[in-house]
């Protein structure tokens, strides 16, 4: 059974880990998040659930606006050619269903099936925002509080350029 959004929060107060979050309309792109990223301060996540053709799986968690050459990333990372995880396969492994993924998801991940990799243009910001295991709301998390919970879910983040370009959180996305 995936935790629920109270598991998550018990969670992260467990870890001396404090949030604040805001309800919202649901969301399911970027585009679409644009008018609450004004309103948040902080830096907005874009999630990829992946698939290599090994059957290794990632999660990318990347500056909203980050352009990911999806076609070249997979060298980048060492990995099989790299393709979106089926909805199923999301659930199982993450407990959450796609518009609401999100690095708060890897609670679900008790096995350790999946490797994260953080956009480094996504981790200047103090503050990240990310959904809290559901669509309708963004939670608010300190960058150093995000990679201690990560790490508590035992999994080691692996931060790298996602774009090769440190402008890359200005530039405008291609895939939602």
């Amino acid at each position: 059974m995936p935790a629920t959004r109270e598991d998550l929060f018990n969670r992260l107060e467990e870890l001396g880990i404090s949030t604040t979050t805001v309800e919202h309309e649901a969301v399911f792109t970027v585009e679409q998040s644009e008018e609450l990223h004004r309103k948040l301060p902080g830096g907005h996540t874009k999630n990829l659930f992946l698939k290599d053709a090994k059957g290794r799986l990632f999660l990318i968690v990347a500056e909203s606006h980050a352009m990911i050459d999806m076609k070249r990333f997979h060298k980048q990372i060492g990995s099989a050619r790299l393709s979106f995880g089926k909805p199923d396969l999301l659930e199982e492994v993450l407990g959450v269903t796609p518009g609401s993924v999100t690095a708060l998801s890897l609670i679900n991940d008790e096995t350790g099936r999946i490797s994260v990799i953080l956009d480094e243009a996504l981790m200047i910001h103090d503050i990240i925002n990310c959904h809290p295991l559901i669509n309708t709301a963004t939670t608010a998390i300190g960058r150093d509080d995000l990679i201690k919970f990560i790490e508590a879910t035992s999994h080691e983040p692996l931060i790298i350029s996602l774009t090769g370009d440190s402008d890359a959180g200005n530039t405008p996305t291609t895939d939602a």
